[in-house]
């Protein structure tokens, strides 16, 4: 069976080497996606992303990738890592409302906290469902880095705690992931998460 990663392309990303080279290093096998065609031929789903979820959307639409990444989602495995994991998102509230891909029925909104924003740095993450990504993971710390927060009340799998703000840290629905935080900048712990997802 092919176990071939396929990395969203999208424009923006910014973080895409760094994450190819960690699933790499974690033993996957990457191809990066830029197009409906390429999309297809791939078994499971990266979303990277660095930078506004209005941009984000904004650009997948610009390559044709919106519509058909919306229905891939739902078939195959799919992990979204920071933005990439905001996005999956109905409603995104930065520079505008703007519509998610509308795997997982939350919204994204801006981090509301006594403390400097963005926050960036390493954090740990409390497991509150556990799942197969998480796995081994529920001490672990992690690399963050955001100004946003998803808001949802169903699908988290983790909360993590900024200046007293309780806030998600990832999400699981079915065969969806998503992390707020950046594995690929997480040392141990992320490539741990990559190698659980290449497993998945």
């Amino acid at each position: 069976m092919s176990n071939i990663i396929g990395l969203i392309n999208y424009g923006i990303a910014g973080n895409i080497h760094s994450i190819k080279k960690a699933i790499e290093k974690a033993g996957g096998v990457v191809k990066i996606v830029n197009n409906e065609n390429e999309l297809n031929s791939i078994d499971k789903i990266v979303i990277p992303g660095v930078g506004s979820f209005k941009d984000a959307i904004n650009e997948l639409r610009k390559d044709g990738l919106l519509e058909p990444l919306k229905k891939a989602i739902h078939t195959k495995p799919t992990l979204g890592i920071c933005l990439g994991m905001q996005i999956l998102a109905t409603l995104g509230f930065e520079y505008g409302k703007t519509q998610g891909l509308d795997a997982i029925k939350a919204e994204v909104k801006p981090m509301l906290v006594d403390a400097k924003v963005p926050h960036m740095g390493f954090n740990t993450i409390d497991v509150v469902k556990s799942n197969l990504l998480l796995n081994g993971l529920e001490n672990e710390e992690f690399y963050f880095m955001h100004s946003y927060e998803v808001i949802n009340y169903t699908e988290i799998a983790s909360l993590s705690d900024y200046a007293g703000h309780t806030f998600v840290s990832s999400v699981q629905k079915e065969n969806i992931y998503g992390v707020q935080f950046h594995p690929e900048k997480s040392r141990d712990a992320g490539l741990k998460l990559f190698k659980n997802f290449i497993e998945l």
